[in-house]
């Protein structure tokens, strides 16, 4: 009885001491899956508007969240009604990115003394906005809209064109009666001839030539180029430059793609734009250049113009410096 009680103990610690360097290597592994950093799941919030057409599009295909994945960055997206709103919503910190807002709204955002990034723009669209008027309108030229109400949207690309048609036409903005409404409000007050005229743009402008008796007054040729921005906060620019890259580079794709394939373009957008029928859809599209471009300080001057405009109509608190601001390069 003791010579196998002697054997069992024998053979119970030759079994732990075989064991011993495979828990020891079990533990050692264990251990070092607690000490190594988890990749921590980032969120990328982006703003954009019904008229943020590469965006959208991204959003629809999901494109932008499979580039993304890589660098463990999830995407929300956040609808706004124009783009002064999101601009705002950049500003404080509710939004990373915003998608392209025309060129009038940095400038509003600047006066504000918000503190953004330009990382992208869109090559000019001038023929992408303009001002409306009824068919049987006894306004026949720019210089009749003296008196008469107007549709526009503030701090909207439409909002400098109509101030500079005034200005063609030997008006001021004072000249005529504001109505300031969003994109679908101008779009009701027009129809039911609440206003006298509406100044907008794509795809709100091709739709209502479409659909409504109208006449076009002006569009932006000659007037105003209509550039739209891309922006950033200028710490999540400097934070995360890796992801503006990739943003970037997944609008110009876009951008090319759309260019190149416009019906099939139209029919993802149709849905997302309140089911405007393939051809509206297309031909609000040709109006947009879609050329994704870095943005160069020494391009700004348009923006300058923009600004000085704004301030001369009473429109802006404070004259504004377009050069003054931060600008990420791809």
């Amino acid at each position: 009885m003791n010579t196998e009680s002697a054997m069992f103990k024998s053979m119970k610690n030759d079994l732990l001491n075989y064991r011993s360097p495979l828990l020891a290597g079990l533990f050692a592994a264990l251990a070092l899956c607690i000490a190594l950093p988890v990749e921590a799941q980032e969120t990328l919030r982006i703003g954009y508007q019904k008229s943020s057409t590469l965006i959208t599009l991204l959003k629809t295909q999901g494109t932008l969240e499979k580039a993304l994945a890589p660098q463990h960055v999830n995407v929300t997206w956040h609808e706004f009604p124009s783009g002064l709103p999101l601009l705002e919503a950049l500003n404080v910190g509710n939004v990373d990115i915003s998608a392209d807002v025309a060129d009038t709204v940095p400038i509003f955002a600047q006066a504000a003394q918000a503190r953004l990034t330009y990382f992208a723009q869109e090559a000019a669209s001038p023929s992408a906005q303009a001002i409306i008027v009824h068919k049987d309108s006894a306004v026949q030229q720019l210089a009749d809209l003296k008196g008469k109400k107007v549709a526009v949207t503030k701090a909207a690309g439409s909002h400098y064109l109509l101030i500079a048609a005034l200005q063609k036409a030997g008006l001021v903005f004072s000249d005529i009666q504001p109505a300031y409404l969003s994109p679908a409000d101008g779009r009701a007050a027009f129809e039911n001839n609440k206003v006298d005229a509406w100044v907008t743009w794509e795809p709100f402008l091709t739709s209502a030539q479409r659909q409504l008796p109208t006449r076009t007054l002006a569009d932006g040729s000659g007037l105003a180029s209509y550039k739209r921005y891309y922006l950033t906060g200028t710490g999540y620019a400097k934070a995360h430059p890796q992801v503006l890259s990739v943003v970037y580079d997944q609008l110009h794709k876009t951008g090319s793609w759309l260019k190149a394939n416009p019906k099939e373009a139209a029919h993802v957008l149709s849905p997302l734009w309140g089911n405007l029928d393939i051809e509206t859809v297309e031909i609000a599209n040709s109006h947009r250049s879609y050329q994704i471009q870095p943005v160069k300080r020494d391009e700004l001057g348009e923006q300058q113009k923009i600004a000085d405009a704004f301030f001369a109509a009473g429109l802006l608190p404070k004259a504004v410096d377009a050069g003054d601001v931060d600008i990420w390069k791809p």
